[in-house]
């Protein structure tokens, strides 16, 4: 499937939420953000563009789908976050909390209505270049949205152009709910397991350089993490056997399990690899 945006690149993008009902062709969407701060929702089975929203007046550097694929989130180069419909087209909330730094991660996941005392359906966390990470509970249709934890990781002073640093990176741990993962440039070369509930860093895991990419696999305790190094580094949860993998051209940038956690893609400058999980 190819569609041309003309003068435009395309800065991140991301698969619409598998639907509660039967998986069907038609509903097969994905969403794209670009460098003049639209975003562009794309119908696979039509192969056409059916939306196009201008949320943003920078480039966009992450986006994500809500957990049921009604909202759209999107962060900018400027440090904003837009919330926005892709049935409306209309952008219904910008969060400004990370504003100066860019964002680099946005994920959201789904939550028990009280897990944390707060009221929503959703639980989703924005990430950006200066260290800083926040989450909140959501329930967008409410018109709800509450921070529910504010994060900032301490490092040496470094050059004021945060863009020649490591990125900072979080996710959602999937196999032990309340917890994220985060990695970044630090005082330490490490990837630090946070618990939501008990407020505090509960386990660190020593890394041997600081990680360009970062994905924790749905099911199986595994985490993979990419560095400039050309290296790709498996890793069994909590801190276990560790197995490295040479083969990549340049810094591994991406690392991304698939949803049934068999299949490993990471991507560098110029190879897209595909590794396969054996084992249990």
């Amino acid at each position: 499937v190819s569609v041309l945006v003309p003068l435009q690149s395309c800065q991140c993008l991301a698969w619409k939420p598998r639907p509660v009902v039967a998986w069907e062709a038609e509903s097969q969407h994905v969403v794209a953000g670009y460098s003049d701060g639209t975003i562009r929702v794309f119908s696979i089975s039509r192969t056409e563009m059916e939306l196009k929203m201008h949320p943003h007046a920078v480039a966009l550097t992450a986006i994500a789908y809500s957990t049921d694929g009604e909202m759209i989130l999107s962060g900018g180069k400027d440090g904003l976050v837009a919330v926005s419909s892709p049935r409306t087209g209309m952008t219904i909330r910008v969060l400004a909390d990370h504003k100066g730094s860019p964002i680099t991660v946005l994920q959201c996941i789904r939550k028990q209505y009280r897990d944390f005392g707060v009221e929503g359906g959703e639980l989703w966390l924005a990430t950006s270049s200066d260290r800083r990470v926040s989450v909140w509970a959501s329930d967008w249709l409410k018109d709800k949205c509450e921070l529910l934890d504010w994060l900032s990781f301490p490092a040496p002073a470094g050059p004021e152009d945060l863009g020649s640093l490591p990125p900072s990176l979080a996710a959602f741990c999937p196999w032990e709910h309340g917890t994220l993962v985060y990695v970044g440039f630090g005082m330490q070369k490490e990837a630090l397991f946070y618990s939501l509930r008990k407020k505090q860093v509960v386990e660190k895991i020593s890394l041997p350089y600081f990680a360009t990419s970062l994905s924790l696999a749905p099911a199986a305790r595994f985490m993979a993490v990419g560095f400039g190094e050309r290296l790709l580094r498996l890793l069994r949860c909590p801190a276990g056997a560790t197995q490295d993998y040479a083969g990549h051209d340049d810094a591994v940038h991406l690392c991304c399990f698939a949803p049934s956690g068999r299949l490993l893609l990471t991507a560098s400058h110029s190879a897209v690899l595909v590794w396969e999980l054996t084992g249990g």
